[in-house]
């Protein structure tokens, strides 16, 4: 077995300790500990180390789903890796674990759309095949009948990011539905990661509400601004999470009794003001960057979400090194689109506080003019 290294990770290990500003990061502004309370009682393991019963329950009514159809996983990143390991790989997949009440298939292909965060398709790659479906600027647009053109009969498991990492186009419901029906046709699964899902102002429902071939995965980093607890899960079909559970045996075990601690709190009376404050925050900060964008004469797709992906601007003879520049020049870290297969576009994230976004995007500002301004008086050579 072997995966890639992590591209966008191996970046921000690079830059971001020793940057003043992060302006890659796709998540909102981490909320102060001090708004819960820290105390869980004993240190113990959660039991059972699927998580908590009562809170797998309130989690699976969002989904229409019971509490033996969730788990709660380390971040969204162990959730993905979990049901890619049930459902990926020459043992068949859930095989045993599933039992005879399996509804659909395993295989060793996955279909995934992308551009899209490395993990959904290096994950995939080392358990088995995948075939990507790509997304074409400038609308970013799923196409079902491409999705249905990549499927084959060993496909396992489709995947798609809603709303999309790094685009921030949120495919809308006939879209997302269109693609569950192909998963059906073929006998797979459609895997949603959904973290960005309740940045939005109207959230779409989540995949895994579907039906029995949807498995949504989340956490309570990107919306909620919680990205230390680790707090995630997934959602989907008794097999395929009772398959995960026997995986996250050898993974982290259980979650953290603190992360859990506090995510009951984050889910519950607080979790109104919470989500209220972030996507309030998001629109605003989705405003100043909109303006910024036009003002340079750049291009984007208004975004869901906290981060967007942005054309280079002129100068610069690609997004590597127009990255590279600004953190350099600037002490200000930006992704580039080069990390999702993209040279010409550069990622930026957008949920910190709007000072200090406005701080970042004025000391690019500097380092853009100047390049431009000596460019053409050398006589535009790059």
């Amino acid at each position: 077995m072997r995966i890639d290294p992590f591209g966008l990770e191996r970046w921000f290990a690079e830059h971001e300790h020793e940057a003043d500003i992060m302006l890659a990061e796709s998540g909102i502004r981490s909320l102060d500990a001090s708004r819960f309370d820290l105390d869980p009682g004993r240190f113990d393991y959660v039991i059972p180390t699927n998580g908590d019963p009562d809170l797998r329950a309130s989690v699976g009514e969002r989904y229409g789903r019971s509490a033996d159809e969730v788990l709660v996983t380390c971040g969204t990143q162990e959730a993905n890796f979990l049901a890619f390991a049930s459902l990926l790989g020459d043992d068949g997949g859930i095989g045993e674990g599933g039992g005879d009440d399996d509804p659909v298939g395993t295989g060793t292909h996955a279909v995934v759309v992308t551009p899209t965060y490395q993990a959904l398709h290096a994950v995939p790659e080392a358990f088995g095949e995948v075939t990507r479906v790509e997304l074409d600027p400038p609308t970013w647009e799923l196409s079902p009948d491409a999705v249905a053109d990549a499927a084959r009969d060993d496909t396992a498991v489709i995947v798609v990011n809603n709303p999309n990492n790094p685009t921030g186009r949120y495919h809308d419901e006939a879209a997302m539905r269109a693609v569950y029906d192909v998963a059906v046709d073929h006998g797979a699964y459609l895997l949603c990661d959904e973290v960005y899902r309740l940045l939005a102002e109207d959230p779409q429902p989540p995949v895994a509400s579907y039906g029995r071939h949807g498995i949504s995965t989340t956490s309570l980093t990107k919306a909620y601004g919680l990205a230390g607890l680790r707090f995630g899960w997934m959602v989907g079909p008794e097999p395929v999470v009772e398959r995960a559970w026997q995986w996250k045996d050898y993974t982290t075990i259980s979650p953290s009794i603190v992360g859990q601690h506090v995510a009951e709190q984050a889910l519950g009376r607080r979790e109104d003001r919470i989500l209220s404050e972030n996507r309030d925050l998001a629109e605003t900060n989705r405003g100043v960057v909109a303006d910024w964008v036009a003002d340079r004469g750049l291009d984007w797709y208004d975004p869901v979400g906290v981060n967007g992906f942005v054309t280079v601007p002129n100068g610069f003879a690609d997004a590597e090194t127009f990255c590279r520049t600004v953190v350099a020049e600037a002490s200000v870290v930006l992704a580039p689109g080069t990390l999702f297969g993209f040279p010409d576009r550069f990622r930026i994230g957008f949920g910190l506080p709007t000072a200090e976004l406005e701080e970042g995007l004025g000391r690019v500002d500097r380092v853009i003019d100047e390049r431009q301004e000596g460019t053409a008086t050398n006589g535009g050579a790059a």
